[in-house]
């Protein structure tokens, strides 16, 4: 099968693998002020996001399932981390030049994350927009399981895709839509409540 290299901005998409994601994986768990993030990593990039969850368990087993392990964070991911953790403060951090390996994510995936990492910190995009960028307004069914899916929370800014009435829409992280909007919040934009009511813990 032939394997393409998709850029998205200054961001690399490493090819779709037939392999699975935990071949070759390694994580990480850091403390921020929102909370404890994980990480999965390949020799192809970043791999594997975790929101803070209020179960340490549930996270580890999340994060460690398909065989990932444990692992010393390389200079891309230690920086990644440093920049997490900027953001969690309340920080406008980009992640553009961060390498991302997705996979065997199906194509239409690839295709709406490589539209969504062209987002920029503090602004929004709504599924019918997303989907109708991508061929046809008809598709925001596909686009929001495509959200729904999305292994890379954050640095692909799912949490930035809002339904066509301005409400968040869905949000499969831990704390769903709550997460969403004070995710948001973090970012100056107000989602059905003014940004400075809302606390940021997860």
């Amino acid at each position: 099968m032939c394997q393409q290299t998709v850029l998205a901005g200054n961001r690399a998409l490493a090819p779709a693998s037939a392999d699975a994601y935990g071949h070759g994986m390694e994580t990480v768990t850091f403390e921020t002020a929102l909370g404890v993030f994980g990480l999965g990593w390949t020799g192809r990039g970043l791999a594997r996001v975790l929101l803070p969850d209020t179960s340490q368990k549930a996270m580890l087993e999340r994060l460690g399932r398909d065989g990932a392990v444990p692992g010393e964070p390389t200079r891309l991911i230690s920086s990644l981390m440093n920049r997490i953790e900027d953001y969690a403060e309340g920080q406008e951090i980009g992640f553009d030049d961060v390498p991302l390996d997705l996979g065997s994510v199906p194509s239409f995936h690839r295709k709406a994350y490589e539209r969504l990492v062209q987002v920029p910190w503090g602004q929004t995009i709504t599924y019918g927009d997303l989907a109708r960028e991508l061929g046809d307004v008809g598709l925001s069914r596909a686009v929001g399981q495509a959200m729904g899916a999305n292994p890379i929370p954050l640095v692909i800014p799912c949490h930035r895709v809002l339904a066509s009435n301005g409400r968040p829409g869905g949000f499969s992280a831990p704390g769903g839509t709550v997460t969403k909007v004070k995710m948001l919040a973090l970012e100056g934009v107000s989602v059905g409540a003014p940004a400075g009511q809302m606390s940021f813990g997860f």
